[in-house]
């Protein structure tokens, strides 16, 4: 049986009353935690953080993904602390960054030059923008349940509570010019005859498809991104993958050398800037040369700047976390203790007689509470929401973190995590089993 975790401190509470009072919902996001298991995080080392009550939690959150190393990791502490003597960020182009670049464009496939950014959103932002110009064409078609960032092309279904007939999009925030519901289109995950039929259409008027390769916990079917590829292909539109989540996780290569497809412009993320915030574009020569600043005037040029884009800081943070992937064994150690906490949990859903599955890879997945089979966002929609909820929630009890719907494997997580995990896993659905009727399927 797992240890359940102390009692929050006097101070811990009042530091999350501050936060209710200043941040809107206490939080900084999206998600928050019940309230009887929300803390503040004092710090992390390995795979583990520390709230300032001082309890321990091993963290399959992982900052949302970056810390595929874990917390504080010697190497990229050393080379960030080494760079902070030397200055904080310049707004200029340094050795690190091009050292970065270099390497993301040894390690990208579809990488001949790489533009920076400081996160994610601007990365597919710019992405689509890359695609508008190449093609002067305006729609762009993404999957239902794709998440892309938070501008305004991005948030078109990418969490509808209720779907519209496809291909039309809902929007999913206000704030959102309802004029650009007419250059998006969303199609289904892994349904590639749907897709198909959506690109014949609108072919013409089409400037890229944008995918998660593998979209949020979904892997893709044997044959989809391949099939996609040659639709785009054949009807001369971009395909962009957003790698911001699988770039240097999959593979070192990302998803385009795990899945063995190759798109047009891929953007990347997390990973890259060690901690830090950094992402990026990366496509050929021929289609980045919009950002050139010598194109200005020519009616194809793509202004894109940014104070902190390329920050020397982040850069050697990516470079030290690269190092580390590269060095042997660093995928299959990553992927072994997936495969072995993925293995379990499912084992113990067995067990508990819950509709329960195991969904992802093994450098991301969760446990869902379903039975039917999950292939695209309206399968899993399907899953017991309020479950996964009480599941987190127990497991945070018992001194083990995640997200809501997402768990992230890093070369930190040792065996004796993956079995604490594997003991609290099997507590947490014991306690979800004999939640009241509300809880239940």
């Amino acid at each position: 049986m797992a240890d359940r975790i102390d009692a929050r401190s006097a101070h811990e509470s009042n530091l999350l009353e501050r936060a209710r009072q200043r941040l809107p919902g206490g939080v900084l996001g999206t998600s928050r935690y019940a309230d009887e298991v929300s803390f503040v995080v004092k710090h992390g080392r390995g795979s583990k953080i520390y709230d300032v009550s001082g309890r321990e939690y091993i963290d399959y959150v992982m900052a949302s993904g970056p810390m595929v190393l874990g917390h504080a990791h010697p190497a990229v502490v050393a080379a960030v602390r080494k760079q902070m003597e030397s200055g904080t960020t310049y707004f200029m182009v340094t050795e690190p960054i091009i050292e970065l670049a270099e390497e993301i464009c040894r390690a990208v496939p579809c990488a001949e030059q790489v533009r920076f950014t400081s996160t994610g959103s601007e990365a597919t932002f710019f992405a689509l923008r890359v695609a508008r110009t190449a093609r002067q064409r305006d729609k762009i078609l993404k999957f239902e349940g794709g998440y892309h960032g938070a501008h305004d092309y991005s948030m078109m279904s990418s969490s509808p509570r209720s779907p519209k007939a496809f291909p039309a999009p809902v929007p999913d925030s206000s704030g959102i010019p309802h004029s650009l519901e007419a250059e998006v289109l969303v199609a289904p995950y892994n349904d590639l005859a749907t897709v198909e039929g959506i690109v014949a259409t609108h072919a013409d008027d089409l400037a890229a498809v944008i995918i998660e390769p593998f979209q949020r916990l979904i892997p893709p079917q044997p044959g989809f991104l391949a099939g996609l590829r040659e639709i785009t292909r054949r009807h001369g539109v971009l395909l962009v993958f957003d790698e911001v989540v699988t770039g240097f996780r999959l593979a070192y290569g990302g998803a385009q050398e795990y899945y063995g497809v190759i798109p047009d412009i891929a953007c990347v993320g997390k990973i890259v800037g060690g901690g830090f915030p950094l992402a990026a574009v990366c496509a050929s020569a021929e289609l980045m040369q919009p950002f050139d600043p010598s194109r200005d005037g020519t009616g194809e040029f793509i202004s894109q700047s940014g104070t902190l884009n390329g920050n020397p800081i982040a850069a050697v943070a990516g470079l030290a976390t690269l190092r580390e992937l590269r060095k042997p064994g660093a995928y299959e150690r990553l992927h072994g203790s997936g495969r072995r906490l993925m293995a379990g949990m499912a084992e113990l859903a067995q067990r508990s007689g819950l509709a329960a599955q195991v969904v992802g890879e093994p450098v991301v997945f969760d446990l869902l509470f379903t039975a039917e089979p999950v292939t695209d966002y309206r399968s899993l929609q399907k899953a017991d929401g309020a479950r996964a909820r009480a599941f987190t929630t127990e497991l945070i009890k018992r001194g083990v973190v995640k997200n809501t719907q997402k768990m992230y494997m890093s070369l930190a997580h040792t065996d004796a995590d993956v079995a604490k995990t594997l003991e609290a896993c099997e507590d947490a659905l014991k306690a979800v089993r004999a939640a009241p009727a509300k809880l239940r399927s």
